[in-house]
């Protein structure tokens, strides 16, 4: 399921937040409306760490990761690495990267067996990043844009792309992550997906400017619909082509 928030007025959730299958973090603000709400969807099953990278709030475009691990740019102090380490899941290998494009959640896009990096990151950081992630790493643009972090967002499940990327390229990407791929917006026609907002296997969350359209295409390519939203959509598609097969017969 697809959920609305804000952080501090921002409705860049992405920026503010990392959301894999193994954990969840958040920078840290000046209220905890923005941590209770991921607290209430995820804590169920993963857990919700606040942290800072470099003493600075915008985590999730500083890091990048997967149920497998986590990169940090080399500007993360120590403490923050150490606090990291021992919140997050023993399984998790957390790193850091000596990488030049230091906005890592901007120049890698990853779901847990496939990441894609900016044309021009270093050859080791996609050694790391194959290393520590544990996945098949490519060099792309999305849709001519070399920040693939910022303009696509994917998981295990599906994905979605900046909405002027050309059908051929969809393709192409899709047949590389191996999920199906959809052009598509958050926040009210933001083409910049991946600080819109966080995706994982099983939840989502998104600007509140994200409208009731949006929403359904995230939940549909990324597979989120509950088995009742499931049902009601089959219900729904079973009496249209009923419609259509009486209109067919009058005709």
């Amino acid at each position: 399921m697809a959920t609305r928030c804000s952080f501090e007025n921002s409705n860049e959730v992405g920026v503010f937040a990392s959301l894999t299958n193994a954990y969840c973090l958040t920078g840290i603000g000046g209220s905890e409306n923005f941590y209770s709400i991921f607290e209430a969807e995820l804590s169920e099953h993963i857990p919700v760490i606040h942290a800072t990278i470099g003493g600075n709030r915008f985590v999730g475009r500083t890091v990048a990761g997967n149920r497998r691990g986590l990169l940090v740019p080399n500007t993360a102090t120590d403490l923050e690495l150490q606090h990291l380490r021992n919140s997050l899941p023993d399984a998790v290998v957390v790193q850091r990267i000596e990488e030049r494009l230091s906005a890592l959640g901007n120049v890698i896009a990853a779901n847990d067996y496939v990441a894609l990096v900016h044309p021009d990151t270093d050859r080791e950081t996609e050694d790391v990043v194959a290393d520590v992630l544990g996945v098949e790493v490519f060099r792309q643009t999305v849709g001519g844009h070399a920040l693939v972090g910022s303009y696509s967002k994917f998981t295990n499940q599906g994905g979605m792309v900046h909405p002027r990327t050309s059908l051929e390229d969809i393709e192409e990407l899709s047949s590389l992550l191996q999920v199906p791929l959809v052009a598509g917006t958050v926040n009210r026609g933001s083409d910049v997906l991946g600080g819109g907002m966080v995706v994982n296997d099983f939840a989502a969350f998104c600007g509140l400017d994200t409208t009731g359209t949006e929403i359904s295409v995230i939940e549909s390519i990324f597979k989120l619909q509950t088995q009742q939203q499931q049902a009601g959509q089959q219900q729904q598609q079973g009496l249209v082509a009923g419609m259509r097969a009486s209109l067919i017969d009058q005709l």
